[in-house]
């Protein structure tokens, strides 16, 4: 079954979607991607909260390191703001000169978050715990920030 785009307009405006929603359809593409990072990187840094208090190691090593370094607090949000970045460009780019940047961006990202599985896979001196939930820890950044971008990119500016 196909959508077409007058339907999509439709569905995305109807009642039952979220008016924090609805708010963000209008709204440029770059602060969109910003609050969608800023989003994503609470939501990773409560999840990596929640295992650090659960006692997983905080401590992860670069390839070439000779021993793992504490994560600090923060770092997990810290990382998805700067690799967001390069995100966001994406998009604002995508939503300028892309025929069908929602789909084009979403293909784009989630390959990219499934390549930035193999960092963690790979971490030397690293706790296999330690190494899942820097993997996940991903997924979660993507999870929320994925979706809402893609959202604003299938709105066209009117």
């Amino acid at each position: 079954m196909s959508v077409t785009a007058s339907q999509t307009r439709t569905i995305a405006q109807s009642p039952s979607t979220p008016r924090s929603l609805r708010f963000l359809d209008t709204r440029p593409v770059w602060l969109v991607g910003v609050l969608a990072t800023l989003a994503g990187a609470v939501v990773t840094e409560v999840f990596a909260l929640v295992f650090r208090a659960a006692g997983v190691p905080m401590a992860a090593a670069s390839p070439g390191a000779k021993e793992a370094a504490e994560i600090p607090v923060g770092g997990f949000a810290g990382g998805v703001i700067f690799w967001s970045i390069a995100g966001v460009v994406l998009a604002v780019a995508l939503a300028r000169w892309a025929k069908r940047p929602a789909r084009t961006f979403t293909a784009i990202t989630v390959a990219l978050t499934a390549l930035s599985l193999a960092g963690p896979a790979v971490a030397p001196h690293t706790a296999t715990s330690t190494q899942i939930v820097l993997a996940v820890s991903h997924v979660v950044a993507a999870a929320v920030i994925i979706p809402l971008i893609a959202r604003r990119l299938g709105h066209r500016s009117r």
